[in-house]
């Protein structure tokens, strides 16, 4: 299915439109935040705490998002985040517009922004398997992908522009109009996951999101990377601004290279909606081990064209990744369960990156920054591209390439193990080969209400799985 196929989806049209104008009013938050608080006699101390309680409030958050992202139908947490982060950043505006607020309460209202996001990217993931066909899932996520680094690359700009004619309070109520039209396009949505389920203890849901990462090579291989990753990149993105602004030239080297991973985001976007290749995770991965080159760059061959050249090709490589593995945990994890183990990948990175941010400084008081950067170069090739040497990476297909449409997973096996899903009208059984359930086990599936979205077909509801379920003669095993 081709983009222009994809516009033609109402639902998906709903989605963009909304998506891309929030994103856009993402960036005028730190601006209008940074202003005020220096226009209002503060300094660095001052925002360090109000950043850091929105660090800490996104932290703990995370997987209790998930959980409820699986609770209840992902678009009733999207609204409800969306609405939230309006309030909390017109409250913001309006104690900035009343005169000098107290510290405390903006470290309060950063706290409720920040926490409402931690709600809605795992909701907003779950969501695009209800919405989108399964074999145009890459093609949607590369579509959102570049969407968001357009808004990356124009929003900042805008939002400079507009707070420094209109002052700080206008780059507020900008942001909430964002988020506030964001809740009005995905409460317009049609596509709805019913939670049937009886609730089990908010512990006993995180924990189970953890097992369905380590019950799959594939998925727990590629978290422990990504933490190993991310790691290095968040010393990697302290040495960044000081390096350019120290030994290339000042804020104009670091907004020319900024502006060069920005154009990298829209290049690894529109390459992910074109190149869709079988063994997807193989080829995401390999595309990872591009990113390397940005690092290296700062110690050979160095200046800043060079530099902004493979930021350019690095960050091409990070976002065509990004890509390729939303589209493997959307295809790969029964939707009961995909916020859940969405909000563990975004524990994993948030927490890895504040760790590397503290490392910097160490780190470049003992080593010489090229010698440095050689070491974050070679660290994040191992560390991104060691699961390919994991079977189940390498082997990973891309649903639509599995035989007919794919479908998507609807359920589990009597084991937890194996899984149902649906495609073309027939139930398929992915059979893990240790065990041998009987058709009939297949029945114990999940009993959540699933919408599940094939291409070219109706959308049918779980209730009707079952009916197929007990017709099919006979059920297809996938060995």
């Amino acid at each position: 299915m081709t983009m222009r196929d994809l516009l033609h989806l109402r639902d998906v049209r709903l989605l963009l439109a909304g998506q891309g104008l929030s994103w856009v009013g993402d960036a005028f938050n730190p601006i209008a935040l940074s202003v005020a608080v220096v226009l209002g006699g503060g300094g660095a101390g001052e925002l360090g705490v109000v950043l850091a309680s929105a660090v800490v409030a996104r932290l703990l958050c995370s997987l209790v998002g998930g959980v409820w992202a699986d609770r209840v139908t992902p678009h009733r947490i999207m609204v409800g985040a969306d609405l939230t982060r309006a309030g909390s950043v017109a409250a913001m505006a309006l104690a900035f517009a009343l005169g000098d607020p107290p510290v405390a309460v903006l470290a309060g209202l950063a706290a409720v922004t920040a926490g409402a996001g931690a709600f809605f990217y795992p909701a907003f993931v779950s969501l695009r398997p209800l919405i989108v066909p399964v074999s145009a899932l890459q093609t949607a996520n590369g579509a959102i992908s570049f969407l968001q680094s357009s808004a990356q690359v124009g929003g900042p700009v805008l939002a400079g522009l507009v707070v420094a004619r209109f002052g700080p309070v206008a780059g507020f109520t900008v942001n909430a109009l964002t988020f506030a039209w964001s809740a009005v396009c995905v409460a317009r949505l049609r596509a709805r996951a019913d939670r049937l389920a009886e609730r089990t203890g908010m512990l006993t849901e995180i924990r189970e999101g953890l097992a369905e990462i380590r019950s799959r090579d594939w998925l727990w291989s590629s978290l422990l990377a990504a933490a190993m990753f991310h790691v290095a990149s968040g010393v990697f993105i302290v040495l960044v601004e000081v390096t350019a602004v120290r030994d290339l030239g000042g804020a104009h080297a670091l907004g020319l290279i900024t502006a060069a991973l920005g154009v990298g985001g829209l290049v690894g976007g529109l390459v992910g909606m074109r190149l869709q290749p079988r063994r997807m995770l193989l080829w995401a991965f390999a595309a990872l081990g591009l990113f390397p080159l940005f690092p290296l760059a700062f110690a050979w061959p160095g200046g800043l064209v060079a530099i902004m050249a493979l930021a350019l090709v690095g960050q091409a490589g990070l976002l065509y990744f990004d890509v390729g593995w939303q589209t493997a945990v959307q295809q790969g994890v029964p939707h009961d369960r995909l916020a859940r183990v969405v909000s563990w990948d975004v524990l994993i990175s948030f927490v890895a990156l504040p760790l590397g941010n503290v490392l910097a400084g160490p780190l470049s008081a003992h080593v010489e920054t090229p010698d440095l950067m050689v070491g974050i170069a070679v660290w994040m090739l191992v560390a991104g591209c060691w699961p390919l040497l994991v079977r189940s990476v390498r082997g990973f297909t891309r649903a639509s390439a599995q035989g007919g449409d794919g479908g998507v997973v609807v359920g589990l096996l009597a084991d937890g193990r194996d899984e149902l899903g649906v495609g073309d009208g027939a139930v398929r059984i992915d059979d893990d080969h240790r065990t041998r359930e009987e058709a009939g086990e297949a029945a114990v599936l999940h009993p959540h209400a699933v919408v599940v979205a094939e291409a070219g077909a109706e959308r049918r509801r779980h209730d009707d799985v079952l009916d197929a379920l007990g017709a099919a003669e006979p059920v297809q095993r996938e060995r």
